[in-house]
């Protein structure tokens, strides 16, 4: 099915039927990369959009019909699967994660390269990462801190950031960032720590642990959807909770509430030896994120403001 055609038509003039429906009424919405948290949004925005989903796998239609979005079909990496999204929506809300090599994102400038062809939306939500910031050694800080990318997948991200900021001052897009920590909800896929205590998996010692940041699902979608009416232009929010753990404490917690053996601790050089890569990049950067931005000027009152209710949640 060409990307532009919306999957429920199945003849051209029910097609062009279609596409001028959604001219009318309702403003329309983009979301590009509907996973578990683009489908929470789904469930939040209680008809005040006329939706329209990108998705690549032609499998997910009935899937996010039944959830009340017109699905596309479409590709990031395949630019000419793009072209009819120009004109389609006038707010976005990019969820998609870029390519898994690379220090840019190509998958984002494709998208923004179809956008600008014609009747630019005139809001853009971008799902970004704190992993911007690298290892702040624990520090506290708000979202004035410059970004320091350590690894390519953050800087992946910054990529990404600075195309939409450009994008946004081309066009005159109001551009929202959020820089989103770890996502986690019992009912989210690996978005609870329970299968890595069964597993029994390590943790490190409390003198070398990493103050780690957290926001549960549904708090993040209702943050994308206010994020959609109240973000700034050209503003980055943190989206986390008033959590301030150490990594360890976290999992500690997560098993006590679970009733389960706590994780063993090992110091950084055993961890070195043990765990993967990216498990251990995540194990060395520590830093203490700043809400006030999420609370004051998105007025989101967070559901789960502690990791210890929203892990029972």
């Amino acid at each position: 099915m060409p990307l532009g055609t919306l999957a429920c038509p199945s003849s051209t003039s029910g097609a062009n039927a279609g596409r001028r429906a959604i001219k009318l009424g309702r403003p329309r919405l983009l979301i590009v990369g509907c996973g578990d948290i683009g489908l929470r949004v789904l469930r939040l925005l209680g008809g005040r959009y006329r939706v329209l989903v990108l998705s690549s796998s032609p499998a997910r239609m009935e899937e996010l019909r039944a959830a009340g979005a017109l699905p596309l079909i479409g590709n990031l990496d395949q630019p000419n699967t793009l072209t009819r999204l120009a004109g389609m929506a006038e707010a976005v809300l990019h969820l998609a994660p870029p390519a898994s090599s690379g220090a840019e994102d190509r998958r984002t400038v494709n998208l923004l390269r179809a956008l600008a062809r014609k009747s630019p939306p005139k809001r853009i939500v971008y799902a970004s990462t704190t992993g911007v910031y690298g290892n702040c050694d624990g520090a506290r800080f708000d979202e004035s801190r410059p970004a320091a990318p350590s690894t390519d997948r953050a800087r992946r991200r910054v990529d990404a950031e600075q195309h939409m900021r450009r994008f946004g001052a081309e066009f005159g897009a109001a551009v929202t960032i959020l820089r989103i920590p770890g996502i986690y909800a019992s009912d989210r896929a690996g978005g609870h720590p329970r299968e890595r205590l069964l597993a029994g998996k390590p943790v490190l010692r409390r003198e070398d642990d990493v103050y780690t940041n957290h926001i549960h699902a549904d708090d993040l979608a209702r943050a994308c959807v206010l994020a959609l009416s109240r973000g700034l232009s050209q503003r980055i929010i943190h989206v986390c909770d008033d959590s301030e753990m150490l990594m360890g404490d976290y999992f500690d917690l997560a098993a006590d509430l679970c009733r389960l053996p706590r994780p063993p601790r090992i110091d950084r050089e055993l961890a070195r030896q043990q765990m993967a890569p990216m498990q251990l990049s995540f194990m060395s950067e520590s830093r203490r994120l700043l809400n006030t931005r999420l609370k004051t000027e998105l007025g989101l009152r967070l559901r789960y403001p502690a990791v210890a209710e929203g892990l029972l949640a």
